[in-house]
């Protein structure tokens, strides 16, 4: 029998990978509030080491405010640290943030289309905003360098088909998740931001995290 040598990261790698998450999502935070000069809330970010099979229940457990289905937008990123984000908002919200990004006479016209270019915009440019940030900010902190691919947005998603081509009872190795909220201040709006990446990037990220903390050992 083949034995099992999925990698997997110690306690300390895990702390350590949180904090440059922590860096590197109040960074991403940071500059989507200069674009729209309101204060973002930020939770403390959270890290999982999961089987692949596993990751579309633990994604539509993490998001708890799916009634009414979802707005999702997915881009990979291709670098040594490889992978995909997924930003996770409330459906709807798309037309909340129009009023923080795209504020105009436009946006009444939108009103009646849930499905309208105008909100699938502006989420993409969130997502931009949010996702190039992060992804950067890690890869930066790690030495790399990263690629994206062009995002992909979906407005209004059933609840029931939220996750559901992240992971099935097929698949195999493991998934890191870096995962979290933020909410935007006087506003109800929150949302989630999910890092996945797979066996490949746990190999080279063990690597990458050890290099770090000698920089200040």
């Amino acid at each position: 029998m083949k034995e099992n040598k999925t990698p997997t990261l110690t306690p300390d790698e895990l702390d350590v990978l949180q904090e440059i998450m922590n860096i590197a999502f109040g960074r991403a935070t940071a500059d989507l509030a200069d674009l729209i000069d309101i204060f973002i809330n930020l939770s403390v970010p959270h890290v999982a080491l999961i089987g692949r099979s596993e990751l579309s229940t633990y994604l539509t457990e993490e998001v708890i405010d799916r009634k009414g289905g979802i707005s999702l937008v997915e881009q990979r990123f291709w670098g040594r640290f490889l992978g995909s984000a997924l930003l996770v908002f409330p459906a709807n919200a798309g037309k909340e943030l129009i009023t923080l990004l795209a504020a105009g006479p436009e946006t009444q016209s939108f009103e009646s289309d849930p499905i309208g270019e105008l909100e699938k915009g502006v989420l993409m440019e969130v997502a931009n905003i949010l996702i190039g940030a992060c992804v950067g900010k890690i890869a930066e902190l790690l030495g790399d360098v990263v690629t994206y691919s062009p995002p992909t947005v979906i407005v209004n998603q059933d609840d029931d088909k939220s996750f559901s081509g992240h992971g099935n009872g097929s698949d195999e190795g493991s998934v890191i998740v870096l995962r979290t909220i933020f909410r935007f201040e006087r506003r109800d709006v929150s949302g989630y931001l999910f890092l996945l990446t797979g066996d490949t990037t746990v190999t080279w990220l063990k690597k990458a995290l050890q290099g770090f903390m000698e920089q200040f050992s």
